[in-house]
């Protein structure tokens, strides 16, 4: 199972010149669409005199969800190089906005791509990298008699007590990496020869 994906840990900024003009690209980490929206409108609003201001987002584990624009520029020679940077780095979560000060000589629909793409290459290749994993919250009830073993599986598979119930049973909550959900189960009914009850609770990103 696939639960893990890179993306970047900050604001991310780089400058390049190209025949007169500005191009300024800064990258962001997201979480969502409305994030996009805010990061894309905070660049608009800080580059208001900008001749254009070029994007692309990449989300979610898989990289499913995308948009990219040229902002007047020609078709296909901004927003999708820009696109491409984040893709050639396989990542995720990730906003991109490439603002362009006109320097008075047109580039072509070659030298612009060139020149977006180069842009946000050299703000992703700056950005720290952050490693990120899809998590499972898992209940577990047991015995009190069992505690022992269960803290020796937990411990032995990595996964994190979030918290404890204790009554006539212990109820334990964990979280654990979505693709190790089934081994720690497994695990845990083995050393507890079935005298376990699990109840999952939603995925969620670590």
């Amino acid at each position: 199972m696939h639960d893990e994906y890179t993306t970047i840990k900050k604001k991310s900024t780089a400058e390049i010149k190209v025949i007169g003009s500005r191009f300024l690209a800064t990258a962001f980490p997201i979480a969502s669409k409305h994030d996009a929206e805010q990061y894309l409108a905070a660049v608009r609003k800080e580059f208001w005199d900008a001749t254009h201001n070029c994007f692309a987002y990449r989300m979610g584990v898989e990289g499913s969800q995308f948009r990219f624009n040229d902002d007047g520029e020609p078709g296909g020679s901004a927003g999708k190089p820009i696109l491409a940077s984040i893709d050639k780095l396989a990542l995720t979560d990730v906003l991109v906005v490439v603002t362009r000060y006109f320097g008075g000589t047109k580039l072509g629909v070659g030298g612009l791509v060139r020149a977006y793409a180069q842009a946000a290459d050299q703000a992703l290749t700056n950005a720290e990298k952050l490693v990120k994993y899809m998590t499972q919250l898992l209940v577990a009830t047991f015995p009190h008699n069992q505690i022992s073993n269960v803290m020796h599986v937990i411990s032995r598979h990595g996964a994190q007590i979030v918290d404890t119930v204790y009554d006539e049973e212990v109820h334990v909550t964990l979280e654990i990496r979505l693709s190790r959900v089934e081994e720690l189960r497994a695990a845990l009914v083995n050393h507890t020869s079935g005298n376990i009850a699990f109840k999952p609770s939603p995925t969620q990103h670590a």
